[in-house]
């Protein structure tokens, strides 16, 4: 099997859809839809099924796919190795959750862009199970996601220490008020998709309040959880410093929480086999020696 031709398969399967694959992959739908055709007359069998909404895999491709993932993420590795003199320098992926990326990384990622502008840095946000799988399959070099994280694949170093807060409308000025002025459902929650630890955390919190069937709504964006708590469509569960840093801070009110629903850790992970090469080896350094990283 081509490696190219397994490249743009893994490509597919994560997108969806040709078009997004031939965007991404720089390439025309019809060198993209070739060589899946190609790959499947080599296994001899379909990778896909075609519908109207897109493709998905089929047993077959979803049997394939961490293969194609693992080589893919090895060829990758292997010429970075290669071309690995020392210096800093070609490209770098790093994910974050999208509050982290908002408030925290940003001081991080200019000192770190200053320092060592011959890497491509770039800078992809998703919720925490997703980033997991992104650097399990070398899609990532590291990321930043909500701690603890449990695996014999990984190494995780503690970045920030965060305070959660509910954030509620204006009208309330208590979780007193909160519990007491909303249906026996309980108020809608505002979540960012599954995957998201701050939503676990905030779907545990409704439970103990007695709120285990109230509706949820998800977002996708910081901004747009935030405007929704502030039209009192509903409450949300987010850092502190995310709150107090944000455009409609006066326009919501913040909770504080018992600490055992409150104290969250952000760390950073890398692939423990992965190859230390020195772009990476020097971003983590930048963590580990920036003293405002850390905070309560």
């Amino acid at each position: 099997m081509e490696l190219t031709d397994l490249q743009t398969f893994a490509t597919v399967a994560r997108l969806g859809g040709i078009t997004r694959a031939a965007d991404e992959l720089h390439t025309v739908q019809s060198n993209v839809t070739q060589r899946i055709k190609a790959l499947e007359a080599e296994i001899g069998t379909a990778l896909f099924e075609r519908h109207s909404r897109g493709m998905t895999l089929t047993g077959a491709g979803r049997r394939l796919l961490p293969y194609a993932q693992r080589m893919a993420a090895l060829s990758r590795e292997a010429l970075l190795a290669a071309r690995d003199d020392g210096e800093p320098k070609g490209p770098l992926a790093i994910g974050s959750m999208e509050t982290t990326a908002a408030v925290r990384l940003p001081v991080l990622l200019a000192d770190f862009h200053r320092r060592f502008p011959a890497v491509r840095l770039t800078l992809k946000t998703a919720t925490t199970t997703d980033l997991v799988t992104a650097v399990l399959d070398g899609t990532l070099d590291g990321a930043f996601v909500a701690g603890p994280i449990d695996h014999a694949e990984l190494t995780s170093t503690l970045a920030f220490r965060e305070e959660l807060v509910l954030v509620t409308a204006r009208r309330w000025a208590s979780l007193a008020a909160l519990r007491a002025g909303t249906s026996e459902s309980g108020p809608t929650a505002l979540v960012f998709r599954t995957g998201c630890t701050y939503r676990q955390r905030l779907e545990q919190i409704f439970t103990d309040f007695g709120w285990p069937s109230a509706a949820r709504f998800e977002l996708g964006t910081l901004d747009g959880m935030v405007g929704c708590v502030a039209a009192d469509m509903g409450v949300t569960l987010l850092p502190r410093v995310v709150v107090e840093r944000n455009a409609l801070h006066a326009s919501v009110s913040i909770h504080t929480l018992d600490p055992s629903y409150a104290r969250a850790e952000t760390i950073f992970i890398q692939r423990r086999s992965a190859h230390q090469y020195s772009a990476l080896q020097s971003f983590a350094a930048c963590l580990d020696k920036d003293d405002q990283v850390i905070a309560a």
